[in-house]
């Protein structure tokens, strides 16, 4: 493509922007992204193509949130060296101002990965006006797509394109600014701040290192409903707003001396920004609270601050506790009740961003600001004496303690395992799905319909009827009429269906419980009241939700565990210095760990507890160790047993005991440093499985070489409507043309519908060598089977088909070990093959928690092979050349 438009536009006697001719990158096509200040603020996008870079420049920047559509103005083509300019253009030259890389990496076509095919498709979709692509950047991942506007009639001009995320793994449903991702010092961010007069607002420069994904909170759509039951008399929402920082769910209080322990407040979190008198004040998500409020308003202008806080408002009972039904109904509340803002950090001090400092610093300096206030009130804290705290928290019968690291620094908008939420009582936050007929002498409702969401479904969780009085039955009734509709908007089966009259699930509320039930619903629960700085589609149902207040779920005592009835399989421990139900200390090889909650029953048609999954692997450990050592491990947690779909818990390295080991290794996908586990002993195993961990999923390298891995596979993994027959022939096949290539090579079960192909690598090549040898392979076993199987691997893509996925042989990508538990019906356990058993009948269904250990006692393990000295990859190409 000519860069004669480029080169007309530009003196290059004057300007030290690159010539440039067409050049093309040597392996992977290039993307950048440049922050440029011109007579606007822009983005200029780039991508690598026919060797020089089509280019966009984007007003408003890129952003990975799904719903947003960036304008995109197509510019000229620029030269493949300009990927790297960063400097000035002098006044008088075409666009004259400064330019600084924003992010840069790789891309490809979004179903072609070979660079040749896919850049040819790229050419042919751009003339068409619709380019899909695939980013590896530093701050931009996953899926783009974009598209052209039609210009005709429209007043539009016909370089007028749109930048879109897709809503893949990378995309975030929370707004997100480019701007905040930028460097607050840089000499972009100076022009801007000399051209306009303003500072460049940096809110997470710190983010922007430490998570891939922006961490501000989304806004919510604007309620219909009355304020007075739900808490706020004025509709106002805020722009431009601060999101506060959040605490994870904690399960238990625990003492430490690196953590500051603070009471948990029962009200509306706020922001306060105070610019001497005058002040902002609004919830989470931007909602004002300054009508509403208005007294801690007046309280704050008073102070005269020059500060943004973070606190909580609350109204206290005659008791002096809060109460958060008076502080829904406030102002219309008894005389005796008090409203109060306790202010437990601060964000900035005099134009100075305070995020970058401590927890304890920060506190230190809000303590001196916040004087004693009839309103306004400072949150103390009290430093390692968790337990003691929460003791004490519980006697006073208050919601619960937040326990925050102190030296945590502030992320606005990210929820973090730094601050930790411990409840007194079991609490939820559930959406209104509908309400039930009254009964007896109760007017407007029985009971309401209660949701939450899980994966993107409303589903059901059960029904709450008490904790009302006439004034918020009368209340609640006439808010939820008006958001009625005739079809359920829940995506499974709701009790009493026949009763119940359904609304948009808008009207998100507190709830107090016992706990959660098998069928995943609340026991006991109690109303508490209306939440407005929550929406529906933050209510989220997740394996954090019910671990905390699970029922063990445990058997009675006379029915024994199918395991238990079976030949005992015994971990080598010493006894248990305490024999409490639900809580055991062990010691392990000379380590002492805690146990908890053993006869939780985690495979419910198999009756196998925690207790037996501990017991397995502790039994198989000989076995299994060898493919864990030294392998970072990317925890897999089912802590409420198979009938969740579990979680990743990779950061888990510095909660581990003392005695473990772990790595910490830098994740381009997070950026951030992540401490992972690694699994080197039959403690930390135990260890894992107390977690919740019933798969076991390590990397393909060890700590000792982590570019290179031990072993390449090749996961076949069928779709619903291939038949383990299938499975089988592809696997039989994979087999046939690595015989041909004289690559030895092992076959293992997945556990689950698929099974794995195992090639020795021993250490000798890079990840990326692996991966496309891999691909090699997987081309030659789908040339041969093309009529089931192939290598597109977006779901939408496969048509039905068999995936034979060689892309788990990438740095960081994990497979279910060799031993390893899966969490499947039946227990069912990822099983070492000899290749003779990979015939017709076989089944991953016949290898289970309960035979493994026959099994092994009477093949050893057939798997050792995989560990052993790698294969000639340079001959093993030539014979298949041949």
């Amino acid at each position: 493509m000519s860069l004669v438009k480029y080169k007309d536009k530009r003196n290059f006697n004057e300007t030290s922007e690159p010539a440039g001719e067409t050049k093309k990158s040597q392996k992977e096509l290039v993307f950048v992204i440049q922050r440029h200040q011109a007579s606007h603020l822009h983005y200029d996008f780039r991508l690598e193509m026919e060797g020089v870079l089509k280019s966009w420049a984007v007003p408003k920047g890129p952003s990975l949130n799904s719903k947003d559509k960036r304008l995109a103005m197509m510019v000229e083509d620029h030269p493949y060296d300009y990927r790297t300019f960063e400097g000035s253009i002098p006044e008088g030259n075409y666009g004259a101002g400064v330019v600084e890389i924003w992010d840069e990496g790789t891309y490809r076509h979004i179903t072609i990965t070979d660079r040749k095919e896919g850049e040819k498709q790229l050419l042919k979709d751009l003339e068409n006006g619709s380019v899909k692509i695939v980013m590896n950047g530093n701050k931009l991942k996953g899926e783009f797509a974009l598209v052209k506007l039609k210009g005709s009639g429209s007043g539009r001009p016909e370089n007028s394109w749109l930048l879109i995320k897709h809503n893949d793994e990378y995309a975030t449903q929370e707004p997100y600014l480019a701007e905040a991702y930028t460097d607050p010092e840089s000499k972009v961010s100076e022009e801007v701040e000399r051209r306009t007069g303003k500072k460049v607002k940096i809110v997470k420069n710190v983010i922007s290192k430490v998570a891939a994904k922006p961490a501000i909170s989304p806004e919510p759509k604007k309620r219909n409903f009355r304020t007075a039951m739900a808490g706020l008399r004025s509709e106002k929402k805020f722009t431009d707003v601060i999101t506060p920082m959040l605490a994870k769910q904690g399960e238990n209080p625990f003492s430490d001396p690196d953590w500051v322990f603070e009471i948990k407040w029962d009200g509306y979190r706020a922001v306060a920004e105070c610019k001497m008198k005058e002040i902002r004040l609004y919830s989470r998500n931007g909602l004002s609270f300054m009508n509403k409020y208005e007294n801690v308003v007046a309280a704050l202008e008073e102070l005269k601050l020059d500060a943004i806080l973070d606190g909580e408002v609350v109204v206290l009972d005659s008791e002096s506790k809060p109460n958060f039904q008076l502080l829904q109904h406030y102002p219309d509340t008894p005389e005796d009740s008090t409203l109060m803002y306790y202010v437990f950090d601060i964000l900035q001090f005099k134009d100075k961003d305070l995020y970058n400092l401590t927890l304890l610093e920060r506190k230190e300096i809000l303590k001196k600001l916040i004087p004693e206030n009839s309103i306004i009130r400072y949150c103390d804290h009290v430093v390692n004496g968790g337990k003691e705290f929460f003791k004490w928290v519980s006697e006073q019968g208050l919601e619960g303690m937040m326990a925050k690291k102190a030296d945590s620094l502030y992320y606005p908008g990210k929820r973090t395992t730094e601050w930790r939420k411990v409840r007194n009582h079991n609490m939820q936050e559930v959406v209104i799905g509908g309400f039930t007929e009254p009964q007896g002498g109760r007017k407007h409702f029985g009971s309401l319909v209660l949701g939450m969401y899980l994966d993107g479904k409303f589903i059901y969780v059960g029904n709450v009827g008490t904790g009302f009085d006439d004034k918020s039955l009368k209340e609640l009734y006439s808010q939820m009429i008006k958001l009625k509709v005739e079809k359920s908007p829940f995506s499974d089966k709701v009790k009493d269906v026949k009763k119940v009259t359904f609304i948009e699930p808008e009207l998100v509320c507190n709830i107090k419980f016992t706990e959660w039930t098998e069928e995943r619903s609340l026991r006991h629960p109690v109303f508490m009241g209306i939440r407005v700085d929550k929406t529906a589609k933050e209510v989220i149902y997740n394996n954090e939700t019910a671990a905390v207040a699970s029922s063990t779920n445990s058997k009675s005592g006379k029915e024994k565990s199918i395991i238990e009835d079976k030949e005992p399989i015994q971990p080598e421990v010493k006894k248990p210095k305490s024999s409490a139900n639900k809580e055991t200390i062990v010691s392990v090889e000379g380590k002492e760990l805690k146990l908890t909650n053993q006869s939780k029953i985690y495979f419910p048609d198999d009756n196998v507890t925690k207790g037996d999954v501990v017991k397995y692997y502790q039994s198989v450990a000989e076995y299994i160790l060898p493919y864990l050592k030294d392998r970072p491990q990317s925890l897999k947690r089912n802590p409420n047993g198979i009938k969740d779909n579990g979680f990743f818990h990779k950061d888990a390295g510095h909660e581990a005991p003392e005695w473990s080991q772990s790595v910490l290794l830098y994740s381009e996908s997070v950026h951030k440093d992540i401490d992972y586990l690694l699994c080197n002993d039959k403690a930390t195993l135990m260890y894992m499985n107390n977690l919740g961990c019933i798969e076991i999923n390590p990397w393909n390298s060890r700590t000792t070489n982590l570019e290179n891995p031990d072993w390449m596979v090749i996961d076949i993994d069928p779709s619903d409507t291939n038949t383990f027959e299938q499975v089988i022939k592809c696997a039989q096949v994979t087999k046939a043309v690595l015989d041909k290539a004289g690559a030895e090579s092992y076959c293992k079960t997945s556990g689950s519908t698929g099974l794995h192909v195992y090639v020795p690598m021993g250490t000798l090549y890079s990840y990326e060598q692996v991966k496309n040898f891999a691909h090699i392979i997987a081309s030659l076993v789908h040339e041969q089977i093309p009529e089931f199987t192939t290598l597109e691997r977006p779901l939408k893509k496969r048509n039905e088909r068999m995936y034979i996925d060689y892309l788990q042989n990438r740095e960081g990508q994990t497979l279910a070990s060799a031993y390893s538990l899966r969490p499947k019906k039946g227990a069912t356990v990822s099983t070492p093959l000899e290749w003779k058993e990979v015939k017709t009948g076989l089944s991953p269904a016949q290898f289970t928690i309960f035979n493994t250990m026959d099994r092994l006692k009477k093949k050893g393990d057939l798997f050792k092979g995989v560990l052993g000295k790698g294969i000639d990859m340079s001959n093993c190409l030539r014979k298949l050349e041949e």
